[in-house]
Formats: C-alpha cells, sequence, structure tokens
C-alpha cells in the first residue's frame, strides 16, 4: 500500500493526521504543498475523483479574505485556479491510499480504510 500524505506542515489537522498514520506504523511520503507548491493537473485529478466542492476549503481564513469577486459564481474551474494560487484553499489532509483520496482527517475514516 502506497501513502501520500498531502497538505502544510504547520496545520493542526495535518499533525493529528500524521500523529494517527505514526501511532500506527504507517509509511507514507509527506508532500508539503505549501512549500512544494501543486499543480493544476493534480487538482483536476483530484476534482475528478472527489469533486472541487469537497476539496475547496470555505472555512478558512484565505477563503474569507478572497476578494468578493472571487469568491462569486465558483465552478470547477474557478475554484482549481484559486487552489492553484492559493494552496490554503485546499482542505486539509488529502490522503492518497493507492490512489484514492480520503479528504479531510476523522480517525473514523482513516480507520476503515487503512485498519
Amino acid at each position: 500500500m502506497i501513502l501520500t500524505l498531502h497538505g502544510i506542515k504547520a496545520c493542526d489537522t495535518m499533525k493529528k493526521a500524521r500523529d494517527w498514520l505514526d501511532a500506527r506504523g504507517l509509511t507514507y511520503r509527506f508532500h508539503d504543498y505549501k512549500a512544494v507548491g501543486i499543480d493544476k493537473t493534480t487538482l483536476e485529478a483530484w476534482s475528478a475523483k472527489v469533486g472541487w466542492e469537497l476539496l475547496l476549503n470555505r472555512a478558512g481564513t484565505t477563503f474569507r479574505k478572497l476578494p468578493d469577486v472571487d469568491r462569486a459564481d465558483l465552478d470547477r474551474d474557478k475554484a482549481i485556479a484559486l487552489m492553484a494560487a492559493h494552496t490554503s484553499l485546499i482542505k486539509r489532509p488529502v490522503l492518497d491510499v493507492d490512489g484514492e483520496l480520503i479528504v479531510g482527517f476523522k480517525p473514523d475514516g482513516y480507520a476503515a480504510k487503512l485498519g
């Protein structure tokens, strides 16, 4: 099983997800998209799998600080462009388990998928 944890290192939810994986001895690759970035192609692929609505973090301060024109009339393409430009808009974490995605961290969801 190949695990890749995508997110931002300093995020509290990311820490919880990393701690959960570490406590179970699961090996994973960490992709810090705040430091390294993320390409539009990856965001398009993720959106095709789970929907852009799930990926877009509307609850965070980054979204709330966007100009009204950016927050208005959101669709897939606009959301992907915003997430590519402002990686903090991507809900965290995104855990890739052999190509299947788990967006957000809930211990029960991780346990159901990873045991």
